[in-house]
């Protein structure tokens, strides 16, 4: 099969830096929260800046730089109570959210602006009640779902207590009036702070300018910002090209640079597992229809592949590739990926895009490159009629149609917003249909086998 992908048994580890991987990955979690591409980045550049005037360590400003670039680790988390709670758009929800301050008449606005708009009347009255008189619980509640996720994956991706601590902490506000913990002042962990700063900083600026981000800032001291780190910014913003590389396409550039010397952390073979993982659980995350999808459909390829006689290192590529062939799903609102019933043709647009957005992010990400077919790939068909771009067989490699099987697999055999899960003979019977047009009759022999062989050890151990 020539369309196969030239598989790299031993991957080139002499220039893989942990910064480069996780500034490529840090844009699905900029979809997610429905903010320009390069968000994360763009914020982790204002905040060293801010870090470095406050005369900060290389240990401390190490440990600022991916509390800041991983801040958004658990915002997947609670997009479906959103779009349940709001009836809206989890991402532009999310998005607009970001610019309302504490203002009760901009509260409110925001509210009637955001909730229901495509609801009936009366449903959007009962939601609009809802979140006015337990608005205080409902936030509470998002923002904790939110935070207790993003610290513990910032765990599972090896850092340390105080950066999970500041992603957990990161609504937190200088006046005490934030949340999860209604943590004030100096109790609020610096580097959250300085990371809510960057955060504010970097949506001001991209939608209306420099100006607007300053004064935004500025009227958020001693409220939302601890004024001392109001003080460095003022300095950081003085220095000759800070606005100009902001807005640059050279600011990814700019950030890596700024990342502090840290050898010593290997980025070896586990450590690329554990990353896989901890993003599949993002991507997992965002609906609680595909809680555990990416897990399952690398267990399934792992399991096709042992039945095609591949080596165990290539079987550990292609475990990476399955649990990240879904991450541009980050990308679809919840109101199309939890929907009950038929979608629309506008919302299948959407829904077929998160397949080219799988692929544009992995391709970012130098030692995930060749994973990047996989993921903008595994919902083409041999027959030429899948998507995105509808190629044919031999367009489309044998890692690729292993994932497809192992995708569609795990789909009929999970509980969906439209039907419940189907039992295993009535999956693989589907399946067995479309072997030849959509599914490689090769790959689907090699599940049937390890399903069989596996339900054989299971009634043994029975």
């Amino acid at each position: 099969m020539d369309a196969s992908i030239a598989f790299l048994a031993a991957e080139r580890r002499d220039n893989v830096r942990l910064s480069d991987i996780l500034a490529a990955l840090s844009h699905a979690l900029d979809l997610t929260e429905g903010q320009p591409e390069g968000h994360c980045v763009r914020a982790t550049f204002v905040g060293m800046k801010v870090g470095r005037v406050l005369g900060l360590g290389p240990r401390d400003l190490w440990e600022l730089y991916y509390t800041i670039m991983l801040k958004d680790l658990g915002c997947s988390s609670n997009a479906a109570r959103i779009c349940a709670l709001y009836l809206s758009d989890d991402l532009g929800f999310k998005r607009d959210f970001k610019t309302v301050s504490d203002s009760l008449p901009k509260v409110l606005g925001f509210v009637f602006s955001h909730t229901g708009l495509k609801a009936g009347l009366a449903e959007r009255f009962r939601a609009v009640l809802n979140i006015l008189q337990n608005g205080g619980e409902i936030v509470d509640d998002l923002i904790q779902t939110r935070c207790q996720r993003g610290a513990e994956i910032a765990k599972r991706l090896r850092f340390p207590p105080a950066v999970c601590a500041a992603i957990h902490g990161l609504d937190e506000h200088w006046n005490g009036k934030g949340r999860p913990d209604r943590l004030a002042g100096a109790a609020i962990p610096l580097y959250a702070r300085i990371a809510l700063l960057a955060q504010v900083t970097d949506v001001f600026h991209t939608a209306a300018g420099p100006a607007a981000a300053i004064a935004e800032v500025r009227s958020r001291s001693g409220t939302w910002f601890d004024p001392q780190v109001v003080a460095a910014f003022e300095q950081a913003i003085a220095e000759p090209g800070f606005w100009e590389t902001l807005g640059s396409d050279g600011v990814a550039a700019a950030v890596s640079a700024l990342e502090p010397d840290q050898r010593h952390i290997a980025v070896d073979d586990d450590y690329l597992d554990d990353i896989a993982r901890a993003f599949a659980q993002v991507i997992d995350a965002k609906s609680p229809f595909t809680s555990g999808h990416s897990e399952r459909v690398a267990v399934y390829a792992d399991m096709i592949a042992a039945e095609l006689g591949w080596d165990p290192a290539r079987r550990r590529w292609l475990r990476r590739a399955a649990l990240l062939h879904d991450i541009g799903k980050l990308g679809v609102s919840n109101t199309i990926l939890d929907k009950n019933g038929k979608l629309d043709d506008a919302e299948w647009a959407d829904m077929r895009r998160h397949a080219i957005l799988s692929e544009t992010i992995l391709a970012q990400v130098p030692v995930f490159h060749e994973m990047a077919r996989v993921g903008g790939s595994h919902h083409e068909r041999l027959d030429g009629r899948g998507y995105p771009r509808g190629l044919s067989a031999e367009a489309i490699a044998v890692e690729t149609r292993i994932v497809s099987v192992a995708d569609v697999f795990d789909a009929l055999t999970a509980d969906r917003p439209y039907r419940k899960a189907m039992p295993v003979e009535k999956a693989l019977g589907i399946l067995r249909a479309d072997l030849d047009t959509a599914f490689d009759p090769n790959c689907f022999a090699a599940l049937e086998r390890a399903l069989s062989s596996l339900e054989g050890d299971l009634a043994r151990a029975a």
